[in-house]
């Protein structure tokens, strides 16, 4: 059985997130489309399906994920948000841009880095925004490739290469290979870290 779904891009049919949204209930892990690349996800509240996706990229355990959320109010469960930070935050997002706070002791462990930093994205997508509203919280999020390896943008091949070990493809069609720009605002520092498909001008 084929575990690849087409889902429109721009007005994502309910019955699919629905479908989506039950598989990350049940501890699943699926490949689902953002504004950059596709992303290799779970819900944030199970260890073991973390785990899994640790396994399935082959990374350091040690290295942070960064996690979707659905509005600026479901990041402050998150992460400290300061005034100057909410103010970039609001400027900015939805968008191409990974923002890196300070996790509150309610983000999972195996999500949080030794610094206890986080990475925050609400995506400029249809798709990923209604998944985390049907679902009611965050969902992990890392590009859908082996550690080390180039990112997959073309929902073929990722069916061929992780299809064995996901639950579940939404497929949108062939996706840009370029990440999102990562922004440090910790301590009200701005430092881009990394830079993306988000335009990084204003943070220099």
């Amino acid at each position: 059985m084929r575990k690849l779904l087409n889902i429109h891009p721009d007005n994502p049919e309910p019955r699919y997130i629905e479908r989506a949204a039950s598989v990350l209930r049940e501890g699943g892990v699926i490949v689902y489309p953002t504004d950059t690349v596709y992303g290799l996800g779970c819900d944030i509240r199970n260890n073991d399906a973390i785990e899994r996706i640790i396994r399935i990229k082959g990374r350091d355990p040690s290295k942070p994920f960064s996690f979707i959320c659905a509005d600026l109010s479901d990041i402050s469960r998150y992460a400290k948000v300061s005034d100057y930070a909410y103010r970039i935050l609001r400027r900015f997002l939805p968008g191409a841009y990974t923002f890196v706070l300070e996790g509150h002791k309610e983000t999972p462990r195996l999500l949080r880095a030794k610094r206890k930093t986080v990475g925050i994205r609400i995506p400029d997508h249809p798709v990923p925004l209604a998944l985390v509203k049907k679902l009611g919280g965050p969902i992990v999020t890392t590009s859908a490739n082996r550690s080390g390896e180039d990112v997959l943008t073309d929902p073929e091949e990722l069916e061929i290469e992780l299809g064995h070990e996901v639950d579940l493809i939404l497929s949108c069609g062939p996706m840009p290979v370029t990440p999102s720009s990562v922004i440090s605002l910790l301590n009200d520092m701005v430092e881009v870290l990394r830079e993306g498909a988000g335009d990084t001008s204003f943070f220099k």
